[in-house]
């Protein structure tokens, strides 16, 4: 799953290579890309008794004439965290941030920020994200 910038296409994020060891988790990997600039975290977990991204997107899907400020998202382990704003014209700004291994020695970080329209896109992005974390291994 791609989540391109409304933008400037050559700005996104891919999420992929899902797996679960059991039930009451997802793994991930997460690659967010710019110009010049690739990056990737293997295991992103999502638990499930977690408040996962869906929920987080679906909210901001539904606020889709606007907030004030900046809200956020992140995994318990805080490698990934989103930010979202709002924008004159109906657009929503996502900056998916990654910081995986935060206490270990060469640690590091990156970002990208993704613009979507309110409505439509944020609630398609939304559904892609669950339908992504939901899905059954083959």
């Amino acid at each position: 799953m791609t989540i391109r910038c409304q933008d400037n296409a050559s700005v996104g994020v891919t999420f992929c290579d899902r797996f679960s060891f059991d039930a009451d988790c997802v793994h991930y990997a997460v690659e967010p890309r710019a110009p010049g600039l690739t990056a990737r975290v293997d295991e992103v977990v999502a638990w499930i008794w977690d408040s996962d991204l869906a929920p987080f997107l679906e909210e901001l899907a539904a606020n889709y004439r606007g907030w004030d400020g900046e809200r956020s998202w992140q995994t318990n382990d805080r490698d990934l965290t989103v930010s979202a704003v709002f924008r004159s014209g109906g657009h929503v700004g996502l900056t998916w941030a990654l910081r995986p291994w935060p206490q270990a020695a060469g640690r590091w970080g990156a970002s990208v920020t993704t613009w979507l329209g309110a409505g439509g896109q944020m609630a398609s992005l939304a559904a892609d994200v669950r339908t992504f974390l939901a899905e059954r291994q083959q």
